[in-house]
């Protein structure tokens, strides 16, 4: 085998280290037992619970059994640490060459890969990545095989020895080498920076293309995320659009208003029962019993009538709505006085589950400004699984083939009120409106093409839910106050924008750049925007143009694009001072996505971020904050890979509605986002005795009495219920979904995925020419899919990999495509029974659950340490940050694994303020 050189370390580094490091469990720190290192997992007992499980694999945790010495090792280490190669010649070599040589030396080279030849110095020499695949199959009894097999004291001893000298090297590594996490904004960050920036919930990025992946699975990787100059421009385009959205001229624009009320579309039909009525009785004159008889079934045909409808509940007379484009005669006439509420109503409209009704509204709806709508409305049963769900969608038919409608509220709202009715409120920002009508502006109301346009309301409840609703009234623009927060936020208190003198530009801009540059700004820096202002005074139409030309130009600017890093050189003696107001940023980006706001800015120029006390009261400060809700959703969505459930077709066979996809896409990071709250443990992400659900998700189960939109934890027991089956990521829909090929379970898939992003230890990729499994084969058609695995897994260029992926993805067998549980397929008892190749049997989803919280807690918790971390330093993980992943697994299994301690944790390190 031809060794790396030198120069190529860097290169093996990016491309080797870092899957290995994904695939390493840490065992051991520093000498451990030998029973602490040994092979042979821990054997549960008959009638063990999950929760027993996890408290047992607690105990049997050889990470917290060995974590004192690393302790030890470290008050007692004097001066820098050296290799211990005469240790390794002495000791450890002998045992390789007794044990692997045969196999990986120069009479044979198996795996690519000759151990004798390798250098054993770890702090300077060039085959750490070799090591590390070594200690990773010795970790994980993968070998030697059973004709060359160790003794556990001697496979510990060899552990120990790489365990110990991996971690010193890795500070002496990251000691004498620089790096740099410097990075532009992802798209989401941009988008929430601009938000909360400007005070608008706007969609700032959606012109933005998509962030690449990394080879780790996060966005948020410095290595992808540069801009090329030609790109400033779109930026600063990109931000002109947004503070032009933000900022308002003249006075407050006169609203339209719509106010409605549908006592007219019973009216007729009032006259049509009147009519109707009438001809019976004349026909039937000389017989009352018949007459009693067809009044009877008249009134039933004009009361009771499906899907929605308008009803008078005096005259007990309904009708369906009808709506049609040409004319543009179902508008509702707008009025530019504020219109008064009117009285409760006798006539409602009735939306049932699934029914919609369209509210037209003409051209009038304006360009900018805040769309409110507000219904007055109550549900007609008493019932908790009776609450009807409004949701509005926006969009126009201008004319036989030309239509479109968009959601504009994601999230429907729940109609609560029973005995009397209450006024619920929507409001959009109507520039977010993608659903305009192109011809609104050309063709006059009346012709075709119609320029008109509407909002559709709809029951969109999957429950028994029923809406009556009785007014309805629309406004647009409607503005709280003038000039509008947004405006505010730039302007302050400046009377007039278009008249700005020299000291209220300079306030403008100090306070602007201030917070979109995350620091304070030196007077330097404030000169050249001013100076750049008084240039395009003179160019703009005013003051106000001229301002937000310039404020374009700090929000393209890479101090607002880029999330910088202290940390840009190396040499043994350079010493990194890490700076408030970059750690502010750090801070606010990992757990907001977003710029700081002002109690971090603040504490940043005050210097007193960085104090130990101080920073852990602010990381919770944050965690408590509703913006924390975007780490839960960007960090779960990116560690799990759930980008695959957007995109995942699902055969017609199955049930798969918006509504389930959405809850499916929701689950894990509500799940997620409830553990990082309660500061529970992860290892509920193993297994856990709640979930997380709203209506659509527990139907989906099969689990009663959840009722709403909103997910809530609702608690399992270990046995005797019918959600016994959940609990945990393993068995949550969507991700058993996107892990499927949409028509049945795909345990490669699976198996790939728990090994990946749950355990974080990736199968390598598949060799060429891989043989096919053949479907055309009658043979092969009849297997299982599991036997199909078999078959495929007897060839030999398969077994290697197939044998150490298959068995984790056939325990899942027992949920189907869309993760719903399954005991038969096609007639034929599901087999979810499974070996690993450490003969370890798992015995379904319970097996492999169990497995996991006896035998691989450590491996898990430094998975997610590694993912974590990752995400928060914004950049891929390198050999020497592996000492810091070393010592923050260890002090995260020592808080009991939880979440919200992991997060102090990571932000109190050096890898983190200084990245």
């Amino acid at each position: 085998m031809a060794r790396p050189t030198q120069n190529d370390f860097r290169y093996l580094l990016q491309l080797r280290i870092l899957t290995l490091l994904r695939a390493m469990m840490l065992l051991a720190l520093i000498c451990p037992s030998p029973s602490a290192a040994q092979t042979d997992p821990v054997q549960p007992a008959d009638s063990m619970t999950l929760s027993e499980a996890k408290l047992r694999g607690r105990e049997a945790s050889k990470l917290l059994a060995s974590g004192r010495n690393l302790l030890d090792a470290k008050s007692q280490q004097q001066g820098p640490p050296t290799p211990r190669l005469a240790e390794f010649e002495s000791e450890i070599k002998p045992l390789l060459q007794q044990h692997c040589v045969d196999c990986h030396g120069p009479d044979e080279v198996e795996g690519n890969i000759r151990i004798d030849s390798l250098d054993p110095n770890l702090f300077a020499g060039p085959d750490v990545a070799w090591w590390l695949e070594v200690l990773a199959v010795l970790t994980k009894g993968e070998m030697p095989p059973e004709e060359g097999e160790l003794s556990g004291e001697d496979r510990s001893k060899i552990i120990n020895w790489f365990t110990n000298e991996l971690h010193q090297a890795s500070k002496v590594r990251r000691s004498e080498q620089g790096h740099s996490s410097f990075r532009r904004m992802t798209r989401y960050e941009y988008n929430y920076a601009l938000q909360d920036l400007l005070g608008l919930e706007l969609n700032f990025a959606s012109d933005l293309p998509p962030d690449p992946i990394a080879e780790d699975g996060f966005q948020n990787s410095a290595a992808n995320l540069q801009l090329s100059a030609s790109q400033f421009e779109t930026y600063r385009q990109l931000a002109l659009n947004a503070l032009n959205q933000a900022t308002v001229r003249g006075s407050q624009p006169t609203p339209v208003y719509w106010s409605m009320t549908f006592g007219k579309f019973i009216d007729q039909r009032a006259t049509d029962f009147e009519n109707e009525r009438k001809k019976k009785e004349k026909r039937f004159a000389d017989d009352p019993e018949k007459l009693k008889q067809e009044i009877e079934k008249l009134e039933r045909s004009f009361s009771r009538l499906g899907g929605a409808h308008y009803f008078d509940q005096n005259r007990k007379i309904g009708v369906r709505p009808r709506w049609g484009y040409g004319g543009a005669k179902h508008a509702w006439a707008s009025q530019t006085d504020p219109p008064s509420v009117p009285p409760t109503q006798d006539t409602v409209l009735i939306l049932p589950p699934g029914g919609q009704v369209i509210v037209e509204l003409g051209n009038q709806v304006p360009e900018t400004g805040t769309l409110r709508i507000r219904a007055r409305a109550r549900r007609t049963l008493a019932d908790e699984d009776a609450i009807p769900v409004l949701s509005w969608e926006y969009g126009f038919q201008a004319s036989n083939n030309s239509s479109a409608s968009a959601k504009i509220v994601d999230k429907g709202l729940s109609i609560d009120a029973f005995e009397e009715s209450v006024i619920y409120e929507w409001d959009f920002p109507i520039g977010e409106l993608k659903c305009r009508n192109p011809m609104r502006t050309i063709s006059p109301m009346g012709k075709t093409p119609s320029p008109s346009e509407y909002l559709k309301l709809r029951n969109s409840t999957i429950n028994k839910g029923i809406a009556h609703i009785d007014y309805i009234e629309v406004t647009a623009p409607a503005y709280a106050s003038w000039p509008p927060p947004s405006h505010k936020k730039i302007f302050g208190e400046v009377a007039d924008p278009n008249e700005i003198d020299a000291s209220q530009a300079a306030g403008i801009l100090r306070r602007f750049m201030r917070r979109a540059w995350r620091r304070e700004i030196g007077e330097k820096e404030l000169q050249q925007k001013l100076t750049l202002y008084e240039i395009l005074r003179n160019q703009c139409a005013d003051s106000q143009e001229a301002m937000v030309e310039t404020l374009a130009t700090v929000l393209a600017s890479p101090k607002f694009l880029y999330v910088s890093a202290s940390r840009r050189s190396s040499g043994k003696d350079t010493k990194y001072q890490s700076v408030d107001s970059e750690l502010a940023s750090r801070l606010s980006f990992f757990l907001w996505c977003s710029i700081p706001d002002e109690e971090l800015l603040r504490l940043a120029a005050e210097g007193n971020l960085k104090e130990p006390a101080r920073l852990r009261q602010q990381v919770r400060r944050m965690l408590n904050d509703p913006r924390s809700r975007r780490f839960s959703d960007q960090f779960v969505s990116q560690w799990l890979g759930m980008q695959l459930l957007d995109y995942l077709e699902v055969d017609s066979k199955f049930r798969m509605d918006e509504f389930l996809r959405s809850a499916m896409r929701e689950e894990p990071k509500a799940f997620f986002h409830q553990v990082l709250q309660e500061n529970d443990s992860a290892m509920s992400f193993l297994h856990a005795d709640f979930m997380m659900l709203n209506d659509r998700l527990a139907r989906h189960y099969g689990i009663p009495d959840i009722h709403g939109h909103d997910f809530r934890p609702v608690g399992i027991s270990d046995s005797g219920s019918p959600n016994q089956l959940r609990g945990g990521l393993l068995t949550q829909a969507g991700l058993l979904a996107m892990n499927s090929d949409g028509k049945d379970s795909h345990p490669l898939k699976r198996g790939i995925w728990l090994l990946s992003s749950i355990l974080d230890s990736p199968p390598p990729p598949p060799p060429p020419a891989v043989p096919e499994i053949d479907i055309a084969d009658p043979a092969i058609a009849e297997m299982t899919l599991k036997e199909r695995l078999e078959d495929h897994r007897n060839d030999p260029a398969c077994i290697s990999c197939h044998a150490k992926i298959d068995p984790w993805g056939i325990a899942f067998e027992n949920y189907d495509a869309i993760g719903l549980w399954r005991t038969n397929i096609e007639g034929k008892p599901v087999d979810a029974s499974s070996e690993l190749v450490t003969e370890q049997r798992l015995d379904g989803m319970q097996g492999l659950k169990q497995f996991l919280l006896l035998n691989r807690q450590d491996q898990f918790s430094r998975a997610l340490v590694t993912k974590m971390t990752t995400f928060a330093i914004g950049r891929p993980l390198r050999f020497e940050d592996r000492a810091v992943i070393d010592e923050l697994t260890l002090a995260f299994r020592r808080r009991e694994d939880r979440l919200a301690e992991l997060v102090q944790l990571i932000v109190s390190t050096e890898l983190f303020q200084l990245p």
